[in-house]
């Protein structure tokens, strides 16, 4: 799924909007997603500079809850759900905070 992040939201926002759309559950039933990594600063990564400019480029791709997100530029979100087997095997703590 890809997922246009819009103008007036925030990064941590738009990954809980977009995880909770692909898994079909409410947004309040996923694990928060400060248990996984910082908000602040996974918003911080793609905020614009101090004096105001864009940054230029970046990517980050992490797991979340059943998917792994990618974020690119702090404008656009692709998720994959991850396979179930891989979540039976794993279990969801290693799922929740695995790192790509």
């Amino acid at each position: 799924m890809e997922y246009e992040i819009g103008p007036d939201e925030s990064v941590s926002t738009a990954v809980v909007c977009a995880v909770s759309a692909v898994e079909g559950v409410d947004e309040r039933s996923l694990r928060p997603l400060a248990e996984v990594l910082d908000p602040d600063a996974l918003n911080a990564l793609f905020d614009p500079r101090g004096d105001g400019t864009p940054r230029p480029g970046g990517r980050l791709t992490f797991v979340y809850s059943k998917c792994s997100v990618t974020v690119d530029n702090g404008e656009y979100l692709t998720l994959h759900p991850i396979d179930p087997q891989i979540c039976t095997e794993c279990g969801p703590s290693v799922i929740d905070t695995a790192i790509q």
